[in-house]
């Protein structure tokens, strides 16, 4: 019976579903000296694990000090965030300055523009006139 029982263990075993009593009582019975001939195979395997088990480091490990990167990271993220904060509000506020200054010159500029317009059409009205005087002139003096 217990031959089908260690062998219904080892099943759930290798399924990865054993509870820690189930693997407890397979160590304690491939450490004994009597085991079936067609389990020996496991043996050495859960007499490995038994011994692993008890094993500790026992070496000193030698630990590096540790830089403070993160802490002078944290202070140039800051730096960064400020200037750029600081000078970005500038960048802004003389951009909004530049377009008003753009927007005041293209009005102006507009006005004297309509200004000229407006003075080359009396100019080119006179013109007329004077084009008609011309015709009239020239016809008197043909006639004479």
């Amino acid at each position: 019976m217990e031959l089908d029982k260690i062998e219904e263990l080892l099943e759930k075993y290798f399924e990865a579903s054993t509870t820690v009593a189930e693997e407890e009582a397979l160590r304690a019975y491939f450490s004994q000296e009597s085991v079936a001939t067609h389990l020996e195979q496991y043996s050495p395997m859960f007499q490995y694990f038994s011994k692993a088990k008890e094993e500790r480091f026992t070496k000193q490990v030698p630990l590096k000090p540790r830089r403070n990167y993160y802490r002078w990271s944290s202070v140039a993220a800051v730096a960064v965030l400020a200037f750029g904060i600081y000078f970005g509000n500038d960048y802004l506020e003389q951009k909004a300055q530049d377009e008003a200054d753009a927007r005041y010159a293209y009005n102006e500029t507009k006005k004297a523009l309509n200004l000229l317009a407006e003075n080359f059409n009396k100019g080119t009205e006179k013109v007329a006139y004077l084009k008609e005087f011309e015709e009239t002139k020239q016809k008197i003096y043909k006639n004479n």
